[in-house]
């Protein structure tokens, strides 16, 4: 048996800027951290070598490659030229919820497969694999930033090249602020899943046109910004570049926010958090705060009646968890 895990992300800033149809005109940068919250795969032999188990959701028992219901399961097997496997799926926070978690399981299931033959694939080769599949080969509207992170893992700046390419940077930043960051964070579930092709598909599109594009390149001097701030130690300037960002992201496509996410950021604003944002493309999930330590106990009061989930940032990315077995 082998397992793989790769963790979930939160997205800071530049959200967006990460599509084909906007990085490709103009460059684009984002600002996200992953967290110690994962996507678990493992793998092993079936009995019968024929034999395709797949199990998530729901189970899967095929034998044909053409049977497999579950697309990225699908395309990655055929990919590999695969059967005689079972592999399972299990996860610490539901798909939908904005945290990147199709591309998180697109870039374990790649860890778990170049493992079980015996491959090395380096950090950057999942991630460029991962996009390709998703993006490529499935045709989901979605941009890089969730497959480069679930790869990488840590605190980092993405910047998306025109070309395609992808440069990763660490965000520099002593022990003692680095903590601080984490603990001026917090995390509410708002309940509900969302499908963030619709809400992608239209910012793609709006993205296209001079003023949306105005204001995913504003957002991109934000990032910029907020990798200046967080490296130099100023790290109140995280809540009012969030905010900054927040609002200018509501204008990009309908269905990013509505009525009810945005009376949950005006409460949190009024007990002292200093800026958010709703992760993932938009609609349903979580909700990302910074609220320094002295207002957070308002926040949470103001805010009880979300589920707040507990989170530490992670710093290992796609990783081999467990190997029981020789490699192929």
């Amino acid at each position: 048996m082998i397992i793989t895990r790769a963790p979930f992300r939160v997205s800071f800033c530049g959200g967006g800027s990460d599509l084909p149809g906007f990085y490709e005109q103009y460059g684009g940068c984002v600002l996200s951290t992953t967290i110690r919250k994962y996507m678990y795969l493992t793998i092993h032999d079936c009995f019968e070598k024929d034999e395709i188990v797949l199990k998530y959701s729901k189970t899967e028992h095929v034998h044909e490659y053409s049977e497999i219901e579950h697309r990225i399961f699908k395309q990655c097997l055929m990919d590999f030229n695969l059967k005689g496997v079972e592999i399972s799926s299990m996860v610490d926070i539901p798909a939908g919820t904005g945290l990147g978690s199709s591309s998180t399981f697109t870039v374990a299931l790649l860890h778990l497969l170049y493992t079980y033959t015996g491959k090395y694939a380096s950090k950057y080769k999942l991630a460029e694999e991962a996009c390709k599949i998703e993006i490529e080969k499935l045709g989901e509207p979605i941009g890089k930033q969730d497959q480069f992170a679930a790869a990488f893992g840590g605190l980092r700046f993405y910047e998306f090249m025109e070309n395609g390419f992808v440069n990763v940077e660490p965000i520099v930043m002593d022990s003692g602020n680095y903590k601080k960051l984490e603990n001026n964070l917090l995390m509410f579930y708002l309940g509900g899943t969302h499908s963030a092709s619709a809400i992608l598909k239209e910012q793609s599109e709006n993205v296209k046109l001079v003023d949306k594009a105005a204001i995913q390149r504003k957002m991109c001097d934000i990032t910029r910004i907020l990798k200046k701030e967080l490296q130099s130690g100023n790290l109140d300037a995280m809540g009012n570049l969030l905010h900054e960002n927040w609002l200018l992201k509501k204008s990009l496509a309908f269905g990013i926010s509505n009525s009810l996410i945005d009376g949950i950021y005006e409460t949190a604003l009024e007990a002292g958090a200093m800026g958010g944002k709703l992760l993932g493309a938009g609609g349903a999930g979580f909700m990302l705060f910074y609220v320094p330590l002295n207002k957070q106990d308002a926040v949470r009061r103001a805010l009880s009646n979300l589920r707040e989930m507990d989170f530490e940032m992670d710093n290992s990315g796609a990783s081999i968890v467990m190997t029981d077995r020789e490699f192929k």
